[in-house]
């Protein structure tokens, strides 16, 4: 055959065979059956197809077969059949031979289109042949006729030039040589279809006469797109061939069926995990987008607004994305001027669904800043506790529609909005904070505020305390999980009897994460779509307890949470989970190593166990495992400066674990680690090179904020280790501490603060009661009466100095 279709008759009603609204067989999967009298015909026109010897016998037979056999009465069996006769070849070159205007075919180009378009969607509803790589490259056209209208309507004088946006030297030329051929390799297919993306992204909007498609045909396209979207990698075949600013350029036109389908296949591309990508790609063509429908939005009426608001959660740019737009916080602006009298009326369940849902997206984007007046900031935040309470305090057995867990997890993301604000307001209070909405709260109003959230985080607790473990894979424990923590986390004064009676829980939830056999990936996906965002990427099993870990801190403080937490082994939960991390860590390089701060976190809640348990400590093989680790660790992270406040955690644990050992001598683990603190401490402060007080070394400076208090602690268990493991004075002297600190301390004349001296003098008294050597060493050195070390009173008594 030729590369183009020639036709020597015209045919009958070509239109008919498209189905209607649905569109060349939109209902193939109702399975109808045939009657005998059809089953006949259609096996005399297979037969009729596979003998064809030319292009017009093949189309008299598939549109006899279109006008006896309705689309929707063929089973997926025989349309598999239709396909082994004719392939994808033919409805190929069908839209080719359209869209280059060739005058060999006696066919106008939209009954060719029409045609082509037809027998391309109900070959698509069979997901094989969707996947086929010639059906593949037939996407730049459809999306190119489905943003510019038909091409009925080109001058037949355009023969070679393509039309929708395409050009002979991209998509319709390859398309042609592809349908000739028969197969095409998928590496060549991408080529010609990346240079189709490229002309779809420059092509400009079409003029005002521009003709629009029959509504048959531009079903056809949106079933054929809408059946490859379908396929495990179809967003990404599409994406890849320009969908995006071809589909926008279809609604801004108001091209047929764009609201009613193609908005509703952008919102299936821009869904889950590919909306950071595709929001990067085309930023300009989806802004333009939102801001379309945001203005169709403020003036729609009732029940449309209602329906609009769930279509501009999937609009709306992921949240942390770079797209700083003036515009776009107008859109924001106005839609939050149009959901203010909404969510002051009196709506259902069903009706304030997709309110609140949108309400957190904006929240997502531009926080309480456009929202509106302190006092519908507080109304927002009632009506998702209300929510939340009427839809979590149900009794017991009652199962939570999908779209009421939605709701709720929308909810929890206002819930968590108002958390954060009221925080900053109280770091802020000295400063001068950004007057936004809720920064002019009256007391009353904040009270108000904390009063509802209190109530919404206790029936989170109740409904928690009802999940069995069987459902610790379920996503939306997970989110009421993440939700509560996020409360814990600033707050653990309140309800503290319901939050220490749910440790159980919680403690459990994150050791089956953590250790157990978890549904995860389904986890990571769910999020994904729900807007849940992980600031790690994917799933790994540790995030349950990373959400957790600030409010083990308070907790690991408190006497009776504590008690709980001890009989719940959370020690070995928390250095199991150092473990993996640590494991992690070391196998990156480079960027990958990046601070994580939930380690941190980790070891702060192991260091309140190890101040206030000692005797657990001693005796709790968890901890053994624990010096390990940190033995292991500490030598490779001395010399990981953008890792700095993590080797501080690790090295004032470590010494604050030693201190609590009595070992007759240091094994080599032990030595390693105390060879490695050493040197980490005596890094910390620089004397310079001449008289003066002393400063924060400069691989220290930037962290000196966060790593200072770790520091002074480490010194002080120093102190500690010494009195009970004498062994370690031996390496105090080798790795030269003791001579670094009486050198700075000589030359300096004042430490940074009172706080610096003192640690530093409990850690040289003990020295000095524990090596003679150090003493005399220490008192020769003070003997002078010098510098800083002139000031320590305790270190003078302790050598015997006047």
């Amino acid at each position: 055959m030729a590369d183009s279709v020639e036709v020597s008759s015209q045919p009958p009603a070509i239109e008919e065979q498209g189905g209607g609204e649905g569109g060349g067989g939109s209902e193939m999967d109702a399975g109808g059956g045939l009657t005998d009298a059809q089953t006949e015909v259609l096996e005399r026109c297979l037969h009729a197809l596979k003998h064809a010897k030319n292009d017009s016998q093949t189309l008299a037979a598939l549109l006899l077969i279109t006008r006896l056999c309705p689309a929707n009465q063929l089973d997926k069996p025989t349309l598999r059949r239709i396909f082994e006769a004719v392939g994808l070849n033919l409805p190929a070159r069908l839209l080719v031979t359209a869209v280059r205007g060739n005058d060999n075919s006696s066919l106008p180009p939209h009954e060719l289109l029409s045609l082509g378009t037809a027998l391309l969607a109900a070959l698509s509803t069979d997901p094989d042949m969707a996947s086929h790589p010639q059906l593949l490259t037939t996407i730049p056209l459809l999306l190119g006729i489905l943003a510019n209208g038909s091409v009925s309507q080109q001058s037949p004088d355009s023969k070679g030039q393509s039309t929708g946006g395409l050009n002979t030297e991209s998509s319709p030329a390859n398309l042609a040589k592809s349908a000739g051929e028969g197969k095409k390799s998928e590496e060549s297919e991408q080529k010609c279809d990346s240079s189709s993306e490229a002309n779809q992204d420059s092509s400009s909007p079409q003029s005002s006469n521009s003709s629009k498609l029959d509504e048959a045909m531009a079903a056809d396209c949106y079933q054929i797109l809408t059946a490859v979207c379908a396929l495990p990698r179809g967003p990404d075949q599409l994406l890849s061939r320009g969908a995006v600013p071809a589909l926008c350029q279809a609604v801004e036109q108001n091209q047929t069926f764009s609201h009613e389908k193609g908005l509703a296949l952008l919102g299936c591309l821009l869904s889950g995990k590919t909306k950071d990508k595709v929001w990067s790609k085309h930023p300009a063509e989806l802004l333009s987008l939102l801001v379309r429908l945001s203005k169709d939005f403020c003036q729609a009426k009732d029940q449309p607004k209602l329906d609009m608001c769930a279509q501009l959660v999937q609009f709306l740019p992921p949240a942390g994305a770079s797209l700083e737009s003036e515009e776009l916080k107008g859109v924001v602006a106005r839609v939050w001027g149009v959901l203010r009298p909404m969510l002051q009326a009196k709506l259902t369940p069903r009706q304030i669904g997709p309110i609140l849902r949108l309400s957190a997206c904006l929240l997502d984007l531009f926080g309480w800043e456009l929202v509106g007046p302190p006092k519908f900031c507080c109304l927002l935040v009632n009506r998702a506790c209300v929510e939340v309470r009427m839809g979590l305090e149900e009794p017991p057995g009652n199962e939570l529609s999908p779209e009421l867990q939605h709701t709720l997890t929308g909810c929890y993301r206002i819930m968590e909005a108002a958390i954060e604000q009221a925080c900053c307001q109280g770091v802020s209070q000295t400063t001068a904070p950004p007057q936004t909405s809720t920064s002019s709260l009256s007391l009353q109003q904040s009270r108000q505020v904390l009063g509802v959230l209190e109530e919404a985080f206790s029936a989170l607790m109740y409904h928690l305390q009802q999940v069995d473990p069987s459902r610790y894979g379920d996503p939306f424990i997970f989110a009421t999980f993440r939700s509560l923590c996020s409360w814990l986390a600033e707050e653990t004064s309140c309800l503290k009897e319901e939050v220490t009676g749910l440790l159980p829980f919680l403690i459990g939830y994150c050791r089956s994460h953590l250790q157990g056999e978890s549904p995860e990936q389904g986890l990571s996906d769910w999020m994904a779509e729900m807007s849940v965002r992980e600031e790690g990427g994917t799933w790994t099993g540790k995030e349950a307890l990373r959400y957790l870990l600030p409010a083990l801190c308070h907790l690991s403080a408190e006497e009776g949470p504590r008690k709980v937490l001890l009989t719940l082994d959370t020690p070995a939960l928390l250095v199991d989970f150092l473990s993996r991390c640590w494991s992690s860590l070391k196998g990156k390089s480079g960027v990958g190593s990046s601070r994580d701060p939930s380690m941190e976190t980790a070891c702060s809640a192991l260091l309140n166990f190890t101040v206030t348990e000692p005797e657990r400590v001693r005796k709790d093989p968890c901890f053994r495992a624990l010096e390990a680790l940190l033995s292991e660790a500490l030598p490779v992270l001395v010399h990981k400066p953008h890792l700095l406040v993590l080797a501080a955690n690790y090295c004032t644990l470590g010494l604050m674990i030693g201190r609590l050992k009595s070992a007759p001598s240091g094994e080599a683990s032990q030595r390693r680690f105390f060879s490695a603190a050493l040197r980490f401490l005596r890094g910390a402060l620089d004397s310079g090179s001449g008289p003066g007080p002393v400063k924060v070394s400069l691989s220290w400076a930037e962290s000196w904020d966060e790593a200072a208090e770790l520091w002074r602690l480490g010194l002080q268990a120093l102190g500690g280790c010494v009195r009970a493991q004498p062994w370690i004075m031996a390496l105090v002297r080798e790795e030269g501490w003791l001579k670094h600190t009486l050198a700075m301390l000589g030359q300096c004349s004042a430490l940074p603060d009172q706080h610096t001296q003192g640690a530093l003098e409990e850690a040289l008294c003990a020295v000095a009661e524990q090596c003679p050597a150090c003493k005399l060493e220490i008192g020769d050195m003070m003997s002078n009466d010098k510098g800083a070390l002139s000031c320590m009173r305790n270190l003078k008594k302790s050598v015997g100095v006047k």
